[in-house]
């Protein structure tokens, strides 16, 4: 049938996406979301567009509930006993909601490596301005859709990066910082889930009829974050970058039934951190300026003559 495109097995681009990239490449020209100033900044530091990129991944994720249980909070002891403080079960240290974890960063890379795909199958050296989302995907509760939509970008010498970069940073933030001596190596995505039940102690603090700090919640918040930053740094020390600039930070917190003690509830936070992974980069020392003095007395005529002499020799 007319319209219609031949199946896709999942390695390399996608039928659509594959023809959109000749379709540019083959017209000679290009779009992308850069503002006029955007479009100035990247070419004012030796770069341009060469096409609007993006790529998409649904992935069915189960999130809660007995069956998955990502949310499983490993608690052992009583509500009404007093005893031991409930820990955090960690992502980042081996908790159920690791596989939740890992499900999501697989269909982050997903989406990015198919970016990354059209940028190179455009002949461009990187993304800039990429925006990552995630929503729910229609008429699916348990499915969402990971994308990414950036511009990719060529510079102008003959050197090309090893492999294409991606960054958040817009065309201005691109500029300045190539201007300041570093480059973006990649868009990263730093996540942790914890889960703390709420103990005895918990639940006195929570309903004292005195002011008083929930020591439980806030070690709950605190590990998550301290996690999730973990996390972000591991992935740039394994891309090569030497620091990471942050784009977002989101913390969601919420209350769910305990899945081990029934009548019970446990709290979830989950961290997100989102920047892109940067490096310095090896320039030529300038070359000094030379400093051009005009005489203003008589000395004047005789730098002339001086100057003439020598250029006949």
């Amino acid at each position: 049938m007319g319209g219609m495109t031949g199946a896709w097995d999942g390695a390399g681009l996608p039928p659509v996406a594959a023809a959109r990239v000749a379709g540019g490449r083959d017209g000679g020209t290009w779009s992308s979301a850069l503002s006029t100033g955007e479009f100035a900044a990247i070419r004012s530091v030796g770069f341009e567009p060469v096409g609007q990129v993006m790529g998409s991944a649904v992935y069915r994720v189960g999130r809660s509930g007995r069956y998955w249980g990502y949310h499983a909070c490993g608690y052992r002891s009583g509500w009404s006993n007093g005893g031991n403080p409930a820990p955090v079960a960690l992502s980042g240290q081996g908790a159920p909601s690791a596989a939740l974890v890992q499900v999501l960063d697989d269909a982050r890379r997903a989406a990015l490596g198919r970016m990354t795909a059209e940028c190179t199958a455009l002949g461009g050296d990187g993304v800039v301005a990429a925006r990552l989302t995630m929503a729910p995907f229609p008429a699916a509760p348990h499915c969402l859709e990971f994308k990414v939509i950036g511009t990719a970008v060529r510079a102008a010498g003959e050197v090309r990066p090893h492999r294409p970069f991606t960054s958040h940073l817009d065309g201005a933030g691109f500029a300045k910082l190539i201007t300041a001596g570093w480059v973006p190596v990649g868009l990263l995505v730093g996540m942790s889930v914890g889960v703390r039940h709420d103990d005895y102690r918990t639940g006195l603090q929570r309903f004292s009829w005195s002011n008083q700090e929930v020591d439980g919640w806030t070690d709950l918040v605190r590990q998550v974050r301290a996690d999730a930053r973990a996390q972000l740094r591991r992935q740039a020390a394994d891309c090569g970058g030497r620091g990471v600039i942050l784009a977002d930070h989101d913390l969601r917190v919420w209350q769910e039934p305990c899945l081990t003690r029934d009548k019970q509830t446990d709290h979830i936070t989950e961290s997100t951190l989102v920047g892109t992974a940067v490096v310095r980069f090896a320039t030529a020392p300038a070359r000094p300026r030379t400093l051009t003095v005009m005489p203003l007395n008589g000395d004047g005529d005789r730098l002339r003559r001086r100057l003439a002499q020598a250029a006949r020799r």
